[in-house]
């Protein structure tokens, strides 16, 4: 995106949206909703010219999700960004409006124009795959709230009302107990319905210690391990990946993960090594050799995490489930 004249900056609230031109400084603000992207546009292409600008706002889920929808069908160039990102390259603020954040937005988009790339919208198969895992995640939190409570409740003493108090919620957890079940089942359906997809799962089930969620997060996070060429640069994302940390001849230390990452994956990954660690015995045989090296509990675990995630790009690289060498030799 050399060639473009202007960045239009948009600040995306759940009601409305600031809109602001780099260079000319206007600003304007239109409704979060179809009738409002559509003046939008129109604004767009009187201030800078059409199919010379392109927009930039921040990904900020559902409230970002209807604009981006909207620009894809109506073929118009965008950039959806972190927000982390943008912020990072603001420098020092006092100040916070949405005019202010919009023309921030807008800045970022222009200084690094020639690096940006395009944003797609993600098939409709990955969308619904995401909304069936991010309610999941929201029911298991409950749940574990739940349980907590009941337990609480347990601990108290026997009296009529705690008695009912932890039969209701009981019968609640039993409830959404097989709410996550249907979930996890439209889920399996889901993945079935393409065939790429499928295949792709089968071939990640076959890694011990990925499991049915770490699979279709696998699937939705890598869009269907498109998105990521290497397993590296995915661990990295996730913020399992070790880096340098050394400035001149004073400092200098161990390598360690940043703190930046996907905090989801990085649970999932933690609990899919110690499950591998227990039936896997070349993991475990890994796992207790870092530990021979003297190297920290966490730090072995991350290698095992890694390990994890090396052969699951593995088997999608090659085409063909995983097999477990020590096991067959055995």
């Amino acid at each position: 995106m050399k060639n473009v004249r202007d960045v239009i900056g948009i600040d995306v609230s759940k009601k409305t949206i600031d809109a602001t031109a780099y260079q000319s400084e206007h600003h304007a603000v239109f409704t979060n909703d179809r009738a409002g992207y559509s003046k939008l546009l129109k604004w767009a292409n009187h201030q800078v010219g059409s199919d010379s600008y392109f927009l930039c706002f921040e990904n900020t889920g559902n409230y970002s999700l209807k604009l981006s929808v909207f620009l894809s069908e109506s073929g118009v160039c965008y950039v959806e960004e972190s927000p982390m990102r943008i912020k990072r390259s603001t420098g020092l603020t006092r100040e916070k409006t949405d005019k202010l954040d919009s023309y921030m937005i807008a800045r970022f988009g222009w200084m690094y124009r020639e690096e940006l790339q395009p944003s797609h919208m993600k098939p409709q198969i990955f969308q619904e795959l995401g909304r069936i895992l991010s309610l999941r995640d929201q029911l298991v939190k409950d749940r574990s709230g739940l349980k907590s409570t009941l337990k609480e409740n347990k601990h108290l003493l026997s009296s009529p009302s705690t008695d009912v108090c932890c039969k209701i919620l009981e019968r609640s957890i039993k409830h959404i107990d097989k709410q996550i079940e249907a979930l996890e089942s439209q889920m399996k359906t889901l993945v079935k319905t393409d065939d790429t997809l499928r295949q792709n799962y089968e071939l990640l089930r076959s890694v011990k210690g990925v499991g049915l969620i770490l699979s279709c997060q696998l699937l939705y996070h890598t869009s269907n391990f498109i998105k990521f060429s290497t397993w590296r640069t995915f661990s990295s994302y996730c913020g399992i990946a070790p880096f340098e940390y050394s400035s001149g001849s004073s400092i200098r230390r161990r390598k360690q993960s940043h703190y930046i990452g996907d905090r989801k994956m990085k649970t999932l990954l933690s609990m899919a090594a110690v499950s591998a660690i227990q039936s896997d015995q070349e993991l475990k045989k890994y796992y207790h050799r870092k530990l021979e090296e003297g190297k920290h509990k966490m730090i072995a675990l991350n290698n095992v995490r890694n390990k994890i995630l090396a052969r699951s790009f593995a088997v999608i690289k090659r085409g063909t489930p995983f097999v477990n060498i020590a096991a067959v030799n055995y």
